[in-house]
């Protein structure tokens, strides 16, 4: 078993996401002891921001790592331990989570595969990405 950084990478589908962390100085947290878990938007989930979004974020790295960070919660979080409720994620927000039978969403964003494992943490692959609830990126609705 690898880092989550290594799973995502060897999962495939988080290109933009792994240069997005590298870009924000956190590939190195995320291959750290951990543990986390990460609700990790793929490659089309982050297709689905306005366009000039995800570059305005990349010239602009406190709100980019800033953005990340809510998609990471401490601990490790199985499918089977998640509740409705508010989660707190390292960004320091708290996403709400809704559980309907097998479905679990995260804001406005779906669970479309759990418990990818690794040895620092977890994967969960959602289909949006997050936007904190303070953010003040104006290219993103």
């Amino acid at each position: 078993m690898q880092t989550i950084i290594d799973t995502a990478t060897q999962v495939g589908g988080f290109t933009t996401l792994l240069n997005a962390l590298q870009a924000a100085s956190l590939t190195e947290t995320l291959r750290g002891p951990g543990p986390f878990t990460v609700f990790a938007p793929t490659d089309a989930a982050f297709k689905l921001l306005r366009m000039g979004t995800l570059n305005g974020l990349l010239k602009d790295i406190p709100k980019l790592k800033a953005l990340l960070l809510y998609h990471i919660a401490a601990g490790t979080l199985a499918a089977k331990d998640v509740r409705a409720g508010d989660l707190k994620t390292l960004e320091g927000s708290s996403i709400a989570v809704k559980v309907r039978g097998a479905v679990v969403t995260l804001n406005t964003a779906k669970i479309t595969k759990a418990d990818i494992a690794a040895t620092n943490g977890i994967i969960h692959v959602i289909d949006h990405v997050l936007i904190p609830p303070d953010a003040k990126l104006a290219a993103v609705a």
